[in-house]
């Protein structure tokens, strides 16, 4: 996808304090901006889900661990790559997190120019995210226009249904078929409704979202 947001911060969370203040000198020394807690909640009420970024997680922590604000942040739909470390890392440990959705796992202490080479991609990830969350966000709020038989309508061309079939079904005659395909394609802002389903094909939109 091209066009997306640049990102360029980085969360660090981690109950160790100097290990947060090390990792920050080093990505502000590539011009990666930092932001780091040492306390889950703290970084929660902060962590903002609009702004592309990712985050450095340590696995254990007092109070809330890294698996418990993985699973919160998953449950909030937050698109945030996650880099888990770990001093007692293990397989099970790493393919638990992997399986959840992070982008990678580290054992400490780890190779700070690894770690960049890993935290340059998982940025890259970020900006992706972001730009097709906005992309299905401006996806959805143009299909709001639509009316209710419109909507039907556009559910059964995605659904690849000929505009015949459709006229049977909804028992109205071929040409107003055409004048709501029409005015879905004005509403939308789409140039063809083929362009509109492979907007909503690439957004992840299923039909019955419609």
């Amino acid at each position: 996808m091209t066009g997306e947001p640049a990102a360029d911060l980085v969360y660090v969370l981690d109950d160790d304090e100097q290990l947060c203040l090390s990792l920050a000198w080093l990505l502000e020394s590539v011009h990666i901006r930092t932001e780091w807690f040492t306390d889950a909640d703290a970084f929660l009420d902060a962590f903002d889900p609009d702004r592309p970024a990712c985050l450095v997680l340590d696995v254990r922590m007092p109070g809330i661990g890294g698996f418990h604000v993985q699973e919160l942040l998953n449950a909030r739909g937050a698109a945030l790559p996650i880099v888990f470390v770990s001093a007692h890392g293990d397989i099970p440990m790493s393919v638990r997190a992997l399986q959840a959705g992070a982008v990678d796992f580290l054992e400490k202490p780890y190779d700070p120019q690894r770690l960049l080479d890993i935290l340059q991609n998982a940025l890259r990830v970020a900006g992706e995210r972001y730009a097709l969350r906005a992309e299905q966000r401006s996806l959805r709020e143009r299909i709001t226009h639509l009316s209710p038989r419109e909507r039907e309508i556009l559910r059964q061309v995605v659904e690849g249904i000929p505009s015949k079939v459709i006229a049977r079904q909804l028992g109205i005659s071929l040409k107003t078929v055409d004048a709501h395909r029409a005015r879905i394609r004005e509403k939308t802002d789409a140039d063809t409704l083929g362009a509109l389903i492979g907007d909503m094909m690439r957004c992840g939109l299923r039909p019955e979202e419609v």
